[in-house]
């Protein structure tokens, strides 16, 4: 038995799970809500980060899982043997780092020593070190929230001053202000979707790992070609609906290989989430890659 791992923050596997496309080549696929398995230690947002979508990889609780940028990163860190399956385009309309107008903060270099909400261990982090970093700036210079999906809440409301958004959140921002935008996830970040594995899995079972991406590559087809259909998948009312067909839209669907390009960015990432302390060890990304996945990945 094969198990998968969903949440709805990876939007590929969580259409996957509801349109029964793996089933036919995987029938004994087991699929494995997230939400629904132990949260584990969550650190404060100054001293660590969440592990639980590495650690459940070696814990039994699923075989495959899709994130973004930083959990991977997090699951080398702790030394876990884990390989990068595929990636996604680069999803840098889907985000960006706002705070509220006439607030007096107007670029990431105005951010030393206010509160930044943020959902912290995803691809969020990842954004605001590579900004905090352009701007002269790490991680002690900021009071780093995690906020979950609260972050838009809590910056109307007055108890951040800023925060590292993401669709369809954002745009209940927008419809009751216009924030300002600090600074483009283009640019800066390529925010990228990532599929990840065991690496025992990807080399003892490189047959199952076929039938997943060859799955995903046909679920994502159809997400490209109906967003309004995919977003009632994730949508609670018609106003709901709207926002998630609106970020949808603006997502690339479709897996890729890994790129040297990647690697070079996830790097770069590791690199400051050790250096401000997040991570307790350097590690190199590229360990996780399996040259000869490519083929298995191109060819779908």
């Amino acid at each position: 038995m094969t198990r998968v791992g969903f949440f709805p923050h990876n939007n590929s596997l969580w259409v996957l799970r509801h349109r029964g496309i793996l089933e036919r080549s995987l029938p004994d696929v087991e699929w494995v809500d997230l939400r629904s398995l132990p949260a584990g230690a969550r650190p404060a947002p100054t001293e660590g980060l969440p592990s639980v979508h590495g650690d459940h990889l070696f814990d039994g609780g699923y075989d495959f899982i899709g994130t973004g940028s930083t959990p991977p990163v997090t699951a080398q860190a702790r030394g876990h043997d884990i390989v990068y399956v595929a990636i996604s385009g680069p999803r840098v309309d889907n985000g960006r780092l706002v705070s509220l107008p006439g607030s007096g903060i107007d670029s990431p270099a105005d951010l030393a020593g206010k509160r930044v909400a943020l959902g912290h261990g995803s691809w969020q982090t990842t954004l605001l070190l590579f900004a905090l970093d352009q701007a002269g700036l790490t991680w002690r210079d900021i009071e780093p929230v995690d906020a979950g999906n609260e972050g838009a809440q809590l910056l109307l409301d007055g108890k951040v001053d800023a925060w590292t958004g993401s669709y369809p959140a954002l745009a209940a921002l927008e419809s009751e202000t216009e924030p300002r935008t600090l600074i483009e996830t283009d640019g800066l970040f390529s925010h990228r979707s990532l599929w990840f594995t065991r690496r025992d899995f990807a080399v003892e079972h490189r047959d199952v790992l076929a039938e997943i991406v060859g799955a995903l590559q046909e679920s994502d087809a159809w997400i490209r070609a109906n967003p309004r259909e995919a977003a009632a998948l994730f949508a609670d009312g018609d106003d709901d609906l709207d926002a998630w067909e609106h970020a949808l839209r603006g997502r690339p669907f479709g897996l890729l290989p890994v790129s040297d390009e990647f690697v070079a960015e996830q790097q770069r990432a590791a690199d400051l989430l050790h250096a401000n302390g997040l991570i307790d060890r350097k590690i190199t990304v590229a360990d996780a890659v399996l040259p000869d996945l490519a083929e298995l990945v191109a060819r779908d």
